[in-house]
């Protein structure tokens, strides 16, 4: 028996079929085409969700229709219009949390890691280049002329991460809701 199981490390390119996707939530081919046309689970393709995001997402909705009502109720005592209302009350939170992002309230985990990633390695080169930079201006000066110009440059290196730039935050969904469209839009006639 050959195995072909090799570890994987990053999940977010995985995309699945409507079918295994049901195996792995647990419901039918026809609730996951549901969900994935009220935004639920994110389609890559046609037929194809992906994976990560969409289990992410169905995991939340779970979670907000479940704090939502907090009250356990007998299957036989389900109400059509009780539960029709969670949905539209979960599908209104899932809007809101994706307007907001799309406003640049709120910033998604990947994004504020990649500039944080970015700002600190810059950080940390302009940290490291000082001792080179410094030092053949620094030979034979006096004290006080090391200390000004070490401290020049400090802050030099720090008004760097003081000055960051916010709309480095904002995901592709940004859109500026005062009236000016981001680079990449274009408004609708």
């Amino acid at each position: 028996m050959e195995n072909n199981s090799k570890k994987i490390n990053d999940v977010s390119a995985i995309t699945v079929s409507s079918k295994v996707l049901s195996e792995i939530i647990g419901v039918s081919d026809r609730r996951v085409r549901q969900l994935g046309e009220e935004g639920v689970f994110v389609r890559a393709a046609k037929g194809r969700y992906k994976l990560a995001e969409s289990v992410k997402n169905y995991i939340l909705t779970l979670k907000l229709a479940n704090d939502s009502n907090n009250i356990p109720i007998e299957d036989d005592e389900l109400d059509l219009e009780q539960e029709k209302a969670k949905k539209e009350r979960v599908n209104r939170l899932i809007a809101e949390l994706k307007l907001a992002k799309m406003k640049g309230e709120v910033h998604s985990s990947k994004d504020v890691e990649n500039v944080m990633t970015d700002m600190l390695s810059s950080f940390k080169s302009r940290l490291m280049n000082l001792p080179a930079k410094v030092s053949p201006i620094l030979t034979q000066r006096d004290t006080g002329f090391i200390n000004d110009y070490m401290t020049n440059e400090i802050l030099s290196i720090l008004t760097e991460l003081k000055d960051y730039n916010p709309e480095d935050f904002y995901s592709n969904d940004y859109i500026d809701v005062n009236g000016e469209l981001e680079e990449g839009y274009e408004k609708e006639t």
